[in-house]
């Protein structure tokens, strides 16, 4: 809770003046400018690559290698370098840093319904609200064009998500502090939307969400041993295990994790002990980052499975220069990367994992949360057009609830105004990047070849 006051903290009529005030040093239309001097992008994937487990480097070049969507989806570094040559509206909010439409999808609550929203903040931080905002739209706008679609179709979903963006954001403002701080995106409640073949995808995708249980992965990916003791079933390169001095680091890391939790998690696990962990290789832009897997049991069988992954500096802070509250930078320094991961997800999500923890080891910081606990997506490359349409307006109205969050959330919505200028300087942004994302990445094929 903020310090008492010396006056009345200001409305949201008052911040959105202001934010009409920023106008004057940053006019809307600059938010179009992309400044592609001096870059060297194929450096910065190298710069990555370095600290990195070497072994799982060329899984990563295989991965980014696939599409031009997913060597995007590898180059939030290099994004946030780019965005840091521009101008920017100096309106900060805290941000995802890596917002492509791959990074939102399906989990379950505490309550175990099935909710949507963003769900990788590894980059999470303070940044200009504009960054997160052009992630997603040049995501759609290269999504759609790698999936061959017409172009009326590609620049209807981008613009159509700058304007639910803008849309929800102004409308955030009718509601009180808690009351945005309370609203989450159910699931189901989006069947009544949007075509029929919109709800049939949105169904399928549900469904395969609800499946992906802890119980489910621990029956397909370990096997009981004769000492009763559940143990992983290896899947080179993307599941091995790890030595024994690694594998006591890690489980016994996960006492200092406990801390970090709350009272009644740090309880439920009490009952649980740790039967095995594995190295496992999630994502794109993440291989070869350390990520490994737990299989906890208790003592009648029941099983487990926990996420441990390496939190390294956030691409916003590392590539973007952007300068944090003084309350991040105490909070990395007092409990690391995974602190500040940790931290900006319960922020931004609508609702978190209870079992949200980190710890910090030896020569890196992990954080740690449940693995596959109805975790689901939806692959937006292979959505018809109506629903790719749909899904892009979805994805930013849960930026904009998770933007809703900070304070300055109507200094934005001042700033962006009836949304005329700012869709039209944040489409333009997102081809000009498009068409840099796509020579970035015939560069590096060339380079791989």
């Amino acid at each position: 809770m903020a310090s008492v006051p010396l006056s009345a903290p200001l409305s949201t009529a008052d911040l959105a003046a202001q934010g009409r005030d920023r106008r004057r040093a940053t006019p809307r239309r600059s938010i179009a400018n992309l400044v592609t001097t001096g870059r060297d992008p194929l450096s910065i994937l190298d710069a990555q690559n370095a600290s990195r487990v070497a072994e799982l480097v060329p899984l990563r070049t295989e991965r980014m290698s696939a599409s031009p969507f997913t060597f995007y989806r590898g180059t939030a570094a290099l994004m946030a370098a780019d965005l840091a040559a521009g101008p920017s509206s100096g309106i900060l909010v805290a941000s995802c840093g890596d917002a492509h439409v791959s990074n939102f999808g399906f989990y379950a609550s505490p309550q175990r319904t099935l909710v949507f929203d963003l769900n990788d903040f590894d980059e999470a931080a303070w940044a200009p609200w504009e960054w997160d905002v052009k992630r997603l739209v040049a995501s759609i706008v290269i999504a759609a064009q790698a999936s061959g679609r017409d172009g009326a179709v590609t620049r209807t979903a981008a613009e159509g998500a700058v304007h639910q963006y803008a849309h929800a954001l102004r409308e955030s403002r009718a509601s009180s502090p808690v009351g945005r701080y309370y609203q989450h995106f159910d699931a189901a409640g989006g069947l009544g939307d949007g075509s029929s073949s919109a709800r049939r995808v949105l169904r399928d995708a549900i469904a395969d969400a609800e499946e992906r249980t802890s119980e489910r992965a621990t029956r397909k990916l370990t096997t009981r041993g004769e000492d009763g003791l559940r143990r992983f079933v290896e899947q080179p390169p993307t599941m091995t295990h790890i030595d024994d001095a690694a594998t006591r680091e890690i489980t016994g890391a996960l006492e200092k994790y406990l801390l970090t939790t709350r009272s009644d998690i740090r309880l439920l696990l009490r009952h649980y002990v740790a039967s095995d962990t594995v190295r496992r290789v999630v994502g794109v832009g993440s291989v070869g980052t350390r990520c490994y897997v737990s299989v906890l049991v208790d003592g009648d069988g029941h099983a487990l499975l926990m996420q441990t992954k390496e939190a390294g500096r956030s691409v916003l802070i590392e590539y973007g220069g952007c300068a944090q509250p003084s309350e991040i930078d105490e909070l990395i320094a007092n409990e690391g990367e995974g602190g500040r991961v940790v931290a900006l997800q319960r922020i931004l999500q609508g609702v978190s994992d209870p079992f949200l923890g980190h710890f910090r080891g030896p020569a890196h910081d992990y954080y740690v949360r449940q693995f596959r606990d109805m975790k689901g997506g939806i692959d937006a490359e292979a959505l018809d057009d109506a629903s790719f349409v749909l899904y892009a307006r979805a994805c930013a109205a849960v930026l904009a609830r998770a933007h809703a969050q900070s304070p300055t959330a109507s200094l934005v919505a001042g700033y962006i105004g009836n949304a005329r200028v700012i869709t039209q300087a944040l489409l333009d942004w997102a081809y000009a990047y498009a068409e840099v994302s796509r020579a970035d990445y015939e560069a590096f094929l060339a380079a791989r070849a």
